[in-house]
């Protein structure tokens, strides 16, 4: 996380950049998981700068685990309003919870977004992890790191969002 970190790019500049000289828009929503609500997604800058267009609503989605077995339904999911173009929604689930992409959609109903999910896609960063002599981690724990995350289960199947709506942009991470 710190190396994606180092990276990151300030979210209400970004915004406010984009809205002021936007770039062709798309018909649709685009759901970003980012799961920081700090900086832009990766997946983000990545569709701008190949495909050099944005849907017509963004959406930032972040899913969280709190510490609790559940999360009462009335604090599941806050929907706030970035921009005229861009939203952030904040999805809580216990860690007992399941998380359900398709459910956060339908609260966010009740909070003022709704979604048409076939004209809706799904953008996921998927990091490639590295292990490098960078200071760090010993490199031995950075091979085993590395070939854990190469193991681990696809959010596509964890958030049980729909596979015909993912579209996923790759990245290098040193670490």
């Amino acid at each position: 996380m710190a190396r994606l970190h180092e990276q990151a790019l300030p979210l209400e500049s970004f915004i406010e950049n984009l809205e002021a000289y936007p770039p062709t828009r798309v018909q649709g929503t685009a759901v970003f998981l980012t799961s920081t609500l700090q900086g832009v997604p990766h997946a983000l800058l990545h569709n701008l700068k190949h495909n050099k267009v944005l849907h017509e609503r963004i959406v930032l989605l972040t899913v969280r685990t709190e510490d609790v077995p559940y999360v009462a339904r009335e604090e599941r999911v806050e929907v706030v309003q970035l921009s005229p173009s861009f939203w952030r929604v904040i999805a809580r689930y216990g860690f007992k919870e399941d998380p359900s992409i398709p459910d956060v959609l339908a609260y966010c109903a009740a909070e003022r977004l709704s979604f048409e999910l076939m004209d809706t896609s799904f953008f996921l960063s998927r990091e490639t992890l590295v292990s490098t002599e960078r200071k760090g981690m010993a490199q031995w724990r950075e091979k085993i790191f590395v070939w854990m995350s190469k193991n681990a289960l696809r959010a596509t199947d964890f958030f049980q969002i729909p596979t015909n709506r993912v579209v996923e942009l790759g990245a290098q991470i040193e670490l």
